[in-house]
């Protein structure tokens, strides 16, 4: 936990950083200063983004590490004893005009979903520098204290020979917050995308068969789930709580490889999927309007394990021809399909 200011203390999530070799052993967490954040009173203008970015700032250390690929800070803080989650993100599509993103709400929980969200985007008008000290890496400043963020730089990761098939395009390398890394891949044929897991380095979780035989893994400890197949594996679900409560386990959907994505590949590929949005997004798929960015979700939000097996059923299906398979792991997203999904290659059928 970082140095106090304030009164209230802020704590970096576990995906603001990279993940720790598998060697490493973290030592046990105590629950007193939990208890103790709880207790404190703090005079913060909670409703006031400008102000609660001062006091967040003014407690970070003097470099940072960003880990996450569409490049969120993470952290968290109790303000008079309710836990509180936002993030600091250096996006690529303003950073570069001054510009730093800012938004914090409290702790989802399953008695309270929904909490008010603050968002800002601050700039010289707001008294907020934001300077560029060298590839990806930026200088944030506001009144006596500046801060420096390293931004992940994974532009020289590559799938391994044989990850990428033959209808399919890398978009680019994944960090999720979970600490679980991905490729993006964009199957051109059948216009659907896959999230792979990128298997380079040890993956910081293990993972156990849901049936024994069966293709379907389960993270033990991210609940993220995989269907292995030709020698790699594509994710086809996150748990439901997790997404619901936009925890760092709600799956790698907003954390594209924002500083990596070549020319128009995204925006190509999203309007493939969805012409619909045709001049309404940018090439990183930004909407125009400002109302936030197009969602790439092709897994299940399932609730039990057993939910998973429709992908099994879909990929050993005598109805799907063998070139229609990779349909089978990309959830049908139509209205009448939520509350019994189906991969895409069973749609209509």
């Amino acid at each position: 936990m970082i140095a106090q200011a304030g009164m209230v203390a802020v704590a970096l999530l576990a995906g603001s950083m990279a993940a720790a070799p598998a060697q490493e052993r973290a030592p046990p967490q105590p629950s007193e200063p939990a208890a103790a954040d709880a207790l404190r009173q703090a005079a913060l203008a909670i409703d006031d983004p400008l102000a609660v970015f001062g006091h967040v700032l003014g407690q970070l250390p003097e470099h940072v590490q960003v880990s996450p690929t569409e490049n969120y800070f993470y952290l968290r803080f109790t303000h008079r004893g309710v836990p509180y989650a936002g993030n600091i993100r250096l996006a690529a599509a303003d950073r570069d005009q001054g510009k730093v993103n800012f938004a914090y709400s409290e702790q989802p929980t399953d008695w309270n979903p929904n909490p008010k969200n603050h968002r800002a985007v601050l700039g010289r008008e707001q008294g907020v520098t934001v300077e560029k000290a060298g590839p990806l890496t930026y200088r944030v400043a506001f009144g006596s204290k500046d801060v420096t963020f390293v931004l992940n730089d994974l532009s020289k990761v590559r799938p391994p020979p044989g990850t990428i098939k033959a209808d399919e395009r890398f978009l680019g390398p994944i960090f999720d917050e979970s600490g679980l890394r991905f490729f993006l891949v964009f199957n051109s044929r059948l216009n659907v995308f896959h999230f792979v897991l990128d298997e380079i380095a040890p993956a910081a979780d293990q993972f156990a068969a849901v049936k024994a035989g069966e293709p379907i893994l389960l993270g033990k400890r991210t609940g993220f789930a995989f269907y292995q197949a030709d020698g790699r594996k594509i994710l086809i679900g996150v748990h439901e709580r997790q997404s619901r409560l936009n925890t760092t386990l709600d799956g790698p959907f907003d954390q594209l490889p924002e500083n990596f994505i070549e020319g128009e590949a995204l925006r190509e590929a999203i309007l493939a999927v969805d012409p619909s949005v045709k001049g309404k997004i940018d090439r990183l798929g930004n909407f125009s309007d400002g109302s936030g960015r197009y969602l790439i979700h092709p897994y299940l939000l399932y609730r039990q394990p057993a939910d998973l097996m429709v992908f099994q059923r879909c990929a050993t299906s005598k109805a799907v021809p063998v070139a229609e398979r990779p349909r089978c792991f990309v959830i049908d997203d139509d209205e009448a399909q939520r509350k019994n999904p189906r991969p895409l290659a069973l749609k209509r059928r």
